[in-house]
């Protein structure tokens, strides 16, 4: 569990990170780099989980080595089934990490919703939605390994 306590806002106690993957973790259907060494080292604080499309069908090979359970959505609209997701596994304990228009839903209904940047840019809804935005996964993860940087971000 990531603990969080943000002066103004209340504690954060958050048991799953809910990532995109093309776009947030990856890029072209390659997992950028940085990215698996992060997510190991956070897979032992956290649960992590990866909801993709698969638009490349790369994502459940790349995510094999990465201890997160791994789901490819089935519906059309993936932006309801990430927020579903993230219900299901509670929202007030999740904090989702995503960059496109189908994650907006889901950033919104999180505990912590954080926007990526990164090289094929974000949705202006995504952002809007996001409690966090940062250029890269990298510095997703890192603020998630470190939450003293969520603490400066988010106090009142």
């Amino acid at each position: 569990m990531i603990r969080v306590n943000i002066p103004g806002m209340g504690n954060l106690e958050l048991e799953n990170l809910v990532l995109d993957f093309n776009g947030t973790i990856a890029v072209d259907g390659r997992l950028l780099p940085g990215v698996e060494e992060r997510i190991k080292r956070l897979a032992d604080k956290i649960k992590v989980y990866v909801l993709t499309a698969d638009t490349y069908g790369t994502a459940r090979k790349v995510c094999a080595g990465l201890n997160v359970k791994f789901y490819v959505l089935k519906e059309n609209m993936g932006a309801l089934e990430k927020e579903r997701f993230v219900s299901r596994l509670g929202a007030e304990k999740t904090v989702a990490v995503g960059n496109g228009f189908n994650d907006n839903r889901m950033v919104k209904k999180a505990a912590l919703g954080i926007a990526v940047l990164e090289g094929e840019g974000a949705a202006s809804r995504t952002v809007v939605s996001a409690d966090i935005i940062v250029r890269d996964i990298k510095e997703a993860l890192d603020l998630l390994l470190n939450p003293r940087g969520i603490i400066a971000t988010l106090r009142r």
